[in-house]
């Protein structure tokens, strides 16, 4: 299943509050600085489309190829005081820790901590040491994965 699938679609879901959650401590990534919904889409953008993510990927990736496609990235807010933030991704593959390690460039540039251009630098760089730090697991969900249709799977609607 894993080497068939043809996309796979994950969401990363960051609660930006100064004072931790309880109950959601296992389910969200926390961020206790104010995050900039602006700042982190247009960071975002940069990454739609086929680029070198080896900036993006863990030491233990046993990945051949660091290129991939990303076909969709949102990052958008919600809930009552707008704590609520989801970044989205949709692409053909990803590398090992590849989702968590953009959440954690989103949320260093959302915070004010780097501007939005540190993106396409990291990017270019190829180097995971010119990235931010790998955001929490808490909070990343795989979503959707498409398979070609010779497999007859039902499709469903997310």
């Amino acid at each position: 299943a894993r080497f068939s699938a043809q996309r796979r679609r994950y969401r990363y879901i960051i609660f930006s509050r100064p004072i931790r959650p309880t109950f959601l401590k296992h389910t969200v990534s926390w961020e206790r600085r104010t995050l900039d919904l602006s700042r982190m889409q247009q960071a975002a953008r940069v990454l739609v489309g086929e680029h070198d993510f080896d900036s993006f990927r863990t030491v233990k990736c046993q990945a051949k190829s660091a290129v991939k496609t990303v076909y969709y990235l949102n990052v958008s807010q919600e809930g009552e005081r707008g704590e609520y933030f989801y970044i989205d991704i949709e692409a053909n593959s990803f590398l090992h820790h590849m989702v968590r390690n953009i959440a954690g460039v989103l949320m260093a540039i959302g915070s004010g901590e780097a501007e939005p251009e540190w993106i396409e630098e990291v990017l270019a760089a190829r180097n995971r040491t010119k990235a931010g730090k790998t955001a929490p697991s808490g909070g990343l969900y795989l979503t959707h994965v498409t398979y070609d249709k010779q497999f007859n799977l039902p499709q469903i609607n997310s």
